[in-house]
């Protein structure tokens, strides 16, 4: 898997549920309208009509804020009409809503991050049925989706486990911290973390050839020098994230390394780790990029962060989706799949990687 330099817009500081994200509604609609209110009147609809476009994310996070810039952009850029939802409650029970809701709108196509991958099939294939359907950020690859764009969550998951021996090379216990493990990208990024740690020369066509080859997601991973202690979910809620880092801490005091695996979580674990003074004792190594996260980098209190492109992920989305409504040749790649490649951010380029964020937000 390449890593290479990508563009991405930064988020401001806070985590889930904090004061700068709604707080009775789930929709985050970006209008093309005019100066005035009224909408633009050229179209790239035949018809007359501008192409209506949904991007569904799997909750609420600064990381789908940059993903939202990135569709505002490509709204502009392409002459079409984006929706950006952000479900309030990070559940498949929540995302069917918003979906019947766009649908019942008259929505032409959807791109979708998939909360729960394996048990929405059926109903992904039916979104599939009605208009274009694209995953995003996590994959759902069972299903009749056109295509998926985003990274290579197994590669991006080693890359971190490279982090984490930069950090320990010595070894010793690792706790690892995520959202949930019913997205397929959740499973995929914390099986390489923990192939590297245990020394597995794999890839991920091994994952999608074999059935039984995922470590538990209970119990320890024990390998020479590294014990993987267990895999710590919340739900996708920020605040049982913290709590759930700081009872790690006190729970296992022989822990050398936390490891957050969703943009919020390495956050919430620098908390706990602040809060039980022992900064230094236990290394922070992180998903995303908050800012939080990135002056914790910057200050030598994190080892170092693996960052995506949700700008790309949103501006790609509404560029592909419009392209397979206009039935633009190539749109859909023969691999179904556009390659959106990670990159790790350390203290050696964090203030070139901050600066350019800073540039773009400006």
């Amino acid at each position: 898997m390449r890593f290479g330099w990508f563009v991405v817009l930064l988020a401001s500081i806070g985590l889930l549920g904090c004061n700068n994200q709604p707080s009775n509604s789930d929709l985050r609609v970006v209008k093309n309208k005019s100066e005035d209110g009224v909408p633009n009147a050229k179209s790239p609809d035949a018809s007359g009509e501008k192409l209506r476009i949904a991007f569904v994310t799997n909750q609420i996070a600064d990381f789908w804020r940059i993903s939202e810039a990135g569709c505002v952009d490509a709204e502009k850029d392409f002459g079409v009409s984006v929706e950006v939802r952000m479900p309030s409650q990070a559940t498949a029970v929540e995302q069917k809503r918003i979906i019947e809701d766009l649908l019942t709108s008259g929505i032409q196509a959807i791109a979708i991050s998939p909360i729960d991958a394996d048990n929405q099939i059926d109903w992904l294939n039916e979104i599939a049925k009605k208009v274009p359907l694209i995953t995003h950020d996590s994959d759902a690859p069972g299903s009749n989706r056109l295509l998926y764009i985003g990274m290579d969550n197994y590669a991006a998951g080693r890359a971190c486990g490279e982090l984490i021996k930069k950090a320990l090379p010595d070894g010793g216990e690792v706790m690892l911290y995520i959202g949930r493990l019913e997205q397929d990208n959740s499973k995929y990024r914390r099986q390489g973390v923990i192939d590297v740690l245990m020394n597995r020369d794999r890839d991920i066509k091994y994952y999608l050839s074999q059935t039984n080859a995922w470590d538990p997601a209970d119990g320890e991973v024990k390998g020479d020098k590294y014990t993987v202690l267990g895999t710590i979910t919340d739900q996708g809620k920020p605040d049982v994230a913290q709590t759930k880092a700081e009872d790690s801490i006190n729970s296992y005091p022989g822990l050398k390394a936390m490891v957050g695996l969703f943009e919020y979580n390495t956050p919430a674990c620098y908390q706990a780790i602040e809060k039980a003074g022992k900064r230094g004792q236990i290394k922070l190594i992180g998903f995303d990029e908050n800012d939080v996260t990135l002056q914790a980098i910057k200050d030598g209190h994190c080892q170092g962060t693996i960052v995506q492109n949700p700008y790309l992920y949103g501006y790609e989305s509404v560029k592909t989706l419009k392209n397979i409504l206009q039935k633009v040749e190539g749109a859909i790649p023969e691999s179904k799949y556009i390659d959106i490649a990670p990159r790790a951010v350390t203290r050696e380029n964090v203030d070139e990687y901050w600066a350019d964020l800073k540039a773009k937000k400006s």
